[in-house]
């Protein structure tokens, strides 16, 4: 029987470049291989802006190539560990928090670090995974790393 890849368990995980989504990348690398499933990796960019004007940028600048290289050396690294996981990544100019909520329609699961690059340091929740938990359209997982362990 053929490998039907629409049975695999879809594991949606977003990528930021934080640490936490760095474990949280890992994290649904191994429950991928445990499970057959396979990973879709979203990451997402903007430009930064300041009071509605956006700064000149060089010719040269491109985020979204720069995000998907990023990406693709973080992904990279995760998958040294489970070489037969198959992962997919998606590059989205947008806000990661409605990004996230609709790339979960379909999966089997969300997973998330518990904060990116927010301004609320301190916080055990970042506002995207908060976003994603209350409005996923599948179980969410949010990796939070232990500060007494680490």
């Amino acid at each position: 029987m053929a490998n039907d890849a629409s049975k695999q368990p879809r594991i949606v995980v977003g990528v930021d470049g934080s640490e936490s989504s760095r474990h949280a990348l890992r994290w649904a690398a191994r429950q991928a291989q445990l499970t057959g499933g396979r990973l879709d990796v979203v990451v997402t960019w903007e430009l930064p802006t300041s009071f509605g004007w956006v700064p000149p940028y060089p010719s040269d600048f491109n985020p979204a190539a720069d995000a998907q290289r990023e990406a693709d050396e973080e992904i990279r690294a995760a998958l040294s560990e489970y070489p037969d996981v198959v992962a997919q990544t998606t590059v989205v100019e947008g806000h990661p928090a409605p990004t996230l909520v609709q790339a979960s329609r379909g999966a089997d699961l969300l997973v998330l670090g518990s904060r990116g690059h927010g301004e609320y340091a301190g916080m055990l929740l970042g506002s995207v995974s908060q976003h994603c938990v209350s409005n996923a359209h599948c179980p969410v997982l949010v990796w939070r790393r232990d500060t007494e362990t680490s």
